[in-house]
């Protein structure tokens, strides 16, 4: 196998690149961490063997089509999701393309949870009390939640993120179930999405973001939430109509929601930021040490097996 140049638009951990290197790859980075603009992408394709990308770079058809007239043969997503890459304008070039799926189930999972248990205590209303000297001492009534044992889950997708969060959750002695377009043959599948909100505690969202699921939680579903239902949404922005969550939350609608993915991220709906009774994290779902390093390293294995010459295992079909 001949020496290829890997574009890698963002620095990983130590350890994520170690196939490429092991290959006698040539790594070409930016030096300070900084990412590519859309036209730096676009200069850069035609030089390179292949392209690492990141869920924030934009790989259009335009960087693709540049790409191909050149060196370019793989585009490797660090993610589970690829909706920021033209899977159809790569496959049109005859570019191979792959993600990252499997490594980050265990530690998007665990945030996962821990949303739904901030959100169904309140712990960021309480710490903030704590912080800004509204506490004055324990009372009975204070800061009162609800429990999340005994509680129903609702799972909207039911992939690998979705098991393990509904295996955490039977842990907690949860009640768990499921919607998915297509019947699961799992127990706990609803038919209807309305349905499930409307038997579920917590909702949690683990859906790919497709023109299908944009704003699938909308004004008519959480017309269905109960007042002490709280929502988590760690798969992708698009997925929830913040103003109707917004909506929802301000009319007491609605417990509680934890977010770790936006609309229009890294840009944030003002509204968002000053809604009630909300647990917000910055899209960290992934962001430990070992899932990043695997993470990195699965991308860069699926660009070495391309430039092989053989069919990687996480390569993105149709």
């Amino acid at each position: 196998m001949s020496v290829a140049r890997v574009l890698v638009t963002r620095h990983v951990p130590p350890g994520g690149l170690d196939p490429l290197v092991e290959a006698g790859h040539e790594i070409v980075s930016s030096e300070n961490d900084a990412p590519y603009s859309p036209d730096e992408l676009r200069d850069l394709a035609p030089g390179v063997d292949a392209i690492i990308s990141m869920l924030t770079d934009q790989i259009t058809g335009e960087i693709l089509q540049a790409g191909a007239s050149g060196l370019l043969k793989v585009v490797a997503n660090a993610a589970v999701g690829y909706d920021n890459v033209d899977v159809a304008s790569a496959h049109r070039l005859g570019l191979s393309v792959c993600n990252t799926p499997g490594v980050l189930d265990q530690t998007t999972a665990d945030l996962t949870f821990l949303l739904i248990l901030a959100t169904r205590r309140q712990t960021s209303t309480a710490e903030a009390d704590l912080r800004d000297g509204t506490w004055k001492g324990w009372g009975f009534l204070d800061h009162l939640a609800h429990d999340i044992h005994g509680a129903t889950l609702g799972l909207v997708g039911y992939g690998r993120i979705g098991q393990e969060v509904a295996r955490r959750a039977e842990g907690f002695g949860m009640t768990v179930l499921h919607h998915t377009r297509t019947p699961t043959g799992h127990p706990g599948y609803v038919a209807s999405l309305l349905s499930l909100i409307e038997q579920s505690d917590v909702l949690s969202v683990h859906v790919p973001l497709t023109p299908e699921t944009h704003h699938l939680i909308g004004p008519e579903e959480f017309a269905m939430f109960h007042p002490t239902s709280t929502l988590v949404n760690t798969s992708r922005g698009p997925v929830i109509d913040e103003d109707a969550l917004v909506d929802a939350l301000e009319a007491g609608k609605l417990f509680g929601a934890g977010l770790d993915v936006f609309d229009g991220e890294p840009a944030i709906n003002p509204r968002i930021l000053t809604a009630p009774r909300t647990v917000l994290l910055p899209h960290i779902g992934s962001a430990t040490v070992e899932t990043r390093m695997n993470m990195a390293r699965l991308a860069s294995q699926g660009v070495c097996a391309v430039l092989a010459g053989q069919t990687p295992i996480n390569i993105v079909l149709g």
